[in-house]
């Protein structure tokens, strides 16, 4: 039987993922990255994206559905913890969001961290074109922010209650909602956030390259939460840090400030076409050099 006790990154010890951005890339390749990385054991968790278009690259290259990826590439991976970051509260109704990720941590046996957020905003403005090539409507942040809180709620509840359920909410309403089978991890799969929701986050995300407005933005954290009255350190600070592989020394420094900065979770953004043996170069020349 799998293990269900829920195990995000620790606050006090820091660890390492990568990310492989699913756009301008094939399915072999992806796997290949992935297969990889999951006998590498200094990379513990690994993540795509969310989103429908290219937003990088030639704009009429292929770009994978997230989710859908995620579950292929669980069924190809025994050790890895993994996750989207973020999946974008704006392209699916938060119930179906909810089944989904369920799937997915079955498939992997309890391995999901669930990446949420917002979704796009206006740059880079090639996120923009998504939304009406599929049909979405794009709301303002405000309604966003709002949608998003109201979705954790919603999405949360749906792990845990035993029975169906009424849902009248501002932005979501369901009738007889019930989410049945229930996740593997208990009571339900790590939350990592990327953007103002500190009620519902266990982990929370930021992207990096300003390591300054990263702190700045990381101490507006500590305030809210202080705000709704929760221990700023029960959340556990996650950055993304592109890996330029010409410049190792460059990307060392960089997660040699987020660690210094108190982020403990770091996520290296993978560089398209992803070189042969690219997992365990960063292994090799980042993540051991950084965690020694």
């Amino acid at each position: 039987m799998p293990d269900t006790t829920r195990t995000p990154a620790r606050p006090g010890r820091p660890s390492f993922g990568i990310m492989t951005a699913p756009i301008q890339v094939g399915y072999d390749d992806l796997v290949r990255v992935w297969s990889e990385a999951d006998e590498v054991p200094e990379i513990e968790h690994a993540w795509l994206f969310d989103h429908l278009m290219p937003i990088f690259g030639d704009p009429d290259g292929p770009a994978f559905e997230g989710w859908t990826l995620l579950a292929a590439l669980a069924a190809r991976t025994r050790r890895l913890r993994l996750g989207v970051m973020v999946t974008s509260n704006r392209f699916r109704p938060p119930a179906l969001l909810a089944k989904i990720a369920t799937t997915v941590d079955i498939v992997s046996d309890g391995r999901l961290d669930f990446g949420i957020g917002v979704g796009s905003r206006p740059h880079p403005p090639e996120a923009w074109r998504e939304y009406p090539a599929h049909g979405l409507p794009f709301h303002d942040p405000a309604q966003a922010v709002a949608s998003l809180a109201e979705a954790c709620a919603l999405i949360k509840r749906l792990w845990t209650e035993d029975k169906p359920f009424d849902f009248h909410g501002e932005h979501h309403r369901l009738t007889g909602a019930f989410g049945s089978p229930k996740p593997v991890q208990r009571p339900y799969p790590p939350i990592l956030v990327g953007g103002r929701a500190a009620e519902h986050a266990d982990l929370w995300n930021i992207p990096g390259g300003d390591i300054d407005d990263a702190v700045r933005r990381s101490a507006l954290l500590d305030r809210y939460c202080a705000d709704i009255g929760r221990d700023p350190a029960s959340i556990v600070r996650s950055i993304h840090l592109p890996v330029d592989t010409d410049r190792p020394d460059a990307v060392r420094e960089a997660v040699g400030e987020a660690l210094d900065a108190g982020f403990r979770h770091v996520v290296l953004g993978l560089p398209a076409p992803f070189p042969e043996g690219i997992a365990r170069w960063v292994a090799e020349e980042v993540i051991r050099p950084s965690a020694g």
